[in-house]
């Protein structure tokens, strides 16, 4: 028999421990994402694995909003965010921390999702982009690699929000 676990037994920690854990060596960056219930997921899921920051770029709405709350479940409230009009000077401020530049994208000469490892010891700024335009190239071209993640079927187009998901969980251990 299975029984589902109450709120109470799943020892979620508040906003204010949330604030003082130490964070997977990993920031998500959102490059001209459209839709506010993408926004709110991606604060959602980087939340869920103790992604240090997320910057917000270009078109990206930002908090307080009602659609990103929605999603986001308050976890606008517990991830450190930053706004920042464009991507590339983010991209330029995260090489110069010591980040790897990382834009999830289909591209020539990508990396399979299944094959990236983390490096001990090492930071992550993952970018992710618009919903239908994908990483902007500009970013592309100034990134360290690109992830792709292996697609089957016949759309080879993934949710953004999606996106997020598979990739915060298939690097999360080795980055953690």
């Amino acid at each position: 028999m299975f029984r589902k676990l109450v709120n109470d037994e799943l020892g979620r920690l508040s906003v204010s421990e949330f604030k003082t854990i130490e964070k997977a060596p990993v920031v998500v960056v959102l490059d001209n994402v459209r839709s506010q219930h993408n926004i709110g997921s991606a604060f959602r899921s980087s939340d869920a694995f103790k992604v240090e920051k997320i910057y917000l770029c270009g078109i990206c709405a930002v908090p307080p909003s009602a659609q990103i709350h929605k999603s986001a479940l308050g976890a606008e409230f517990s991830m450190d965010w930053e706004y920042c009009k464009n991507t590339i000077e983010v991209v330029e401020k995260l090489r110069s921390e010591g980040y790897t530049i990382v834009s999830v994208e289909q591209a020539e000469n990508s990396t399979s999702l299944e094959l990236f490892h983390c490096e001990e010891g090492s930071h992550y700024a993952f970018i992710f982009g618009n919903e239908v335009h994908g990483v902007a190239q500009e970013v592309v071209d100034a990134s360290d690699l690109c992830l792709e993640i292996p697609q089957y079927g016949t759309k080879h187009s993934l949710n953004v929000s999606v996106s997020i998901g598979i990739v915060l969980w298939e690097i999360f251990s080795p980055c953690a």
